[in-house]
């Protein structure tokens, strides 16, 4: 079976994400506060969190393999495979358009991240 991925899960993934990144802002800003008053002190980085690279490489692959497993039963029940029925090629179809249309806009969010980042005034 292909595995794929829940739109669900990764909205949660990126939530979690979010959580990370507020609570360690969170300890850094608690250790700068206390660097000012006893003087100057290093934030542990964690090593456990998986890198946005890996993430969005990951979302895409999972894409990929959704889109080639729809074409793939529409190809089956084109040809006239009695195991593919309509559903399933229909069910497929929606749920490679569905992923696709979420990672778009990750990747529409991540553009406007981006841009709004580099027009900020240094």
């Amino acid at each position: 079976m292909v595995q794929r991925a829940d739109i669900n899960s990764v909205l949660s993934e990126i939530r979690n994400m979010r959580s990370q990144i507020m609570e360690n802002q969170r300890v850094e800003q608690d250790n700068n506060i206390r660097g000012r008053m006893d003087g100057p002190s290093r934030v542990q980085e964690t090593s456990d969190a998986p890198k946005f690279s890996d993430m969005l490489s990951q979302a895409v692959g999972s894409v990929n393999e959704l889109q080639q497993s729809s074409s793939d039963l529409k190809t089956a029940y084109d040809m006239g495979d009695p195991n593919v029925d309509i559903t399933r090629v229909m069910i497929a179809s929606e749920k490679s358009s569905i992923s696709f249309e979420a990672l778009t806009q990750v990747r529409n969010r991540v553009v406007k991240a981006y841009e709004d980042i580099m027009n900020m005034p240094v």
